[in-house]
This record gives structure tokens, sequence and C-alpha cells, in this order.
């Protein structure tokens, strides 16, 4: 067995093993997930959101203990998204995915802080998702830098780019204008989770399938490019309905 499937199937053990604690201890839902309204999966995995808040939780509790501040987790995770696209850039895959995943990490504990501290003010909110836009830039000029060689694997990562920036500005621009849009299925979350987990899977499942390296991460990428640009084109219908019907007499109004 090679060191990449033994460590990728060792760490899928213990994710296993702990959802089976998580379940024997009849962990309930977790209460700022459930008031922030976190969804993965469009509901189906919001198990999953209340286990990893559970995981997490010994990490909240230490910072809360040593006083850190949001800020802290907002620049590790800036700096974890840099590491993620070098790594990745380099070929180093499975190293980039867990940058990529820690990145993630340090994007929910900001804002679990900001909260339990009642710290959470517009500067947090825009500096927690501007800094979240960057760091899936740099995630992404890694993936487009490695898949170079892959037929249209610059596009391919262009694609998916522009989706996940689409779906984020949609959602802005239609809380600026008082619409809130949460709908869609390939949200950061879900592209935090597919990005990292096709890293830390693709040396070992592509070793074993005998595909040439980044096979894995190159499909996952065209499904989200697919997903992103579907939920992006999604908000924007939803959103313009809504704002259609308070605009006076049915006009609009253009920026």
């Amino acid at each position: 067995m090679s060191i990449p499937l033994a460590v990728f199937l060792g760490v899928l053990g213990l994710a296993l093993a702990s959802i089976g604690i998580y379940t024997l201890l009849g962990r309930g839902r977790d209460e700022d997930a459930a008031r922030k309204g976190s969804q993965f999966l469009l509901g189906l995995g919001d198990f999953l959101v209340h286990w990893f808040m559970w995981v997490i939780g010994p990490a909240e509790r230490l910072a809360l203990r040593f006083h850190a501040t949001p800020d802290v987790f907002n620049f590790a995770g800036l700096g974890f998204g840099l590491l993620s696209g070098l790594l990745i850039a380099r070929g180093e895959l499975p190293l980039g995915g867990w940058a990529i995943a820690l990145g993630g990490v340090c994007d929910i504990l900001d804002g679990r802080i900001a909260r339990a501290t009642r710290t959470d003010s517009a500067y947090g909110k825009f500096i927690d998702s501007t800094l979240d836009r960057f760091v899936e830039v740099f995630a992404f000029l890694g993936f487009a830098v490695y898949l170079r060689g892959f037929p249209h694997g610059p596009v391919v990562v262009t694609a998916a780019l522009a989706g996940s920036l689409l779906v984020s500005y949609a959602r802005a621009r239609g809380e600026s204008l008082g619409v809130l849009c949460r709908e869609g299925l390939m949200q950061r979350a879900e592209r935090l989770v597919l990005t990292s987990l096709s890293c830390l899977a693709d040396p070992a499942l592509c070793g074993f399938r005998g595909w040439p390296k980044g096979t894995l991460v190159y499909w996952v990428l065209v499904l989200i490019a697919a997903g992103t640009l579907t939920t992006a084109a999604h908000r924007t219908a939803w959103i313009a309905r809504r704002l259609r019907r308070q605009a006076p007499h049915g006009g609009s109004n253009r920026a």
C-alpha cells in the first residue's frame, strides 16, 4: 500500500470513528450553526455540519481561553490559502489539500469567535468575505499551474474560479439591495470540501486506477465549474424575481 493511500485511509478511518463517537454521545445540533442557518448539500449534509462543529470545538475553546481575536483566524486562513496555491502548483496535492482544509477551519473559527465574544461587526463581515475570495483565487491559480498539461486544464480552472466568484458576488449584491439568497448547491463549503478531498485522494486513487496524476482533481474542477455557474445563474434569477416584485410598476433600476 502506498503512503498517500495509507494516510488517506487512516484519516478517513479517524473521521468515521469520530462520527460514531459523536452519534453514541447523542450530541445535538450546534446552536451557533443553527442560528446562523449553516447548510451543506442543500441541507442533506446538515448532520455533517454539526458533527464538524463538535470536532473543532476544542480548538474553538482553546482560542477563546487564550483570547485569540477573529483577525488571527482571518489572516491565518489567508496564509493557508496562499500556501495551498503554492503547494498545488508544485504538485504537492496532499499537502495542498490539508492547507485548503486548515484554511476552511480558520474561516469557520473567525466567525464563531466573533459571535462568542460579541465582537462581530461590519468590519469583520467585510474582511472575512473579502479574504475568502483571495483564498479561493490563490488555490485556483495553483490548480491552473498544476493542470496546464491537461487538455483544456486552465480553461476548466478559469471556469471554476469564475463560477465561484459569481456565486459570491450574486449573494453580496443581493444583500446590498436587501435580498438575502443562500440558495444553491455549490456554495463555499461544498467547494472547500471537494477541492480538499480531491487533492488528498488524487494520488492514491490515480495510482490505484493507473490514471495520470491530477485526473481526479481535473474532473472535480469540471464539476465545480458546472455547479458554480449553475448556482450563480439560479441565484441571479432568484434575486432578480424578488427585486422585480419590489420595483414600482414592475420597472427596473439600473446601476
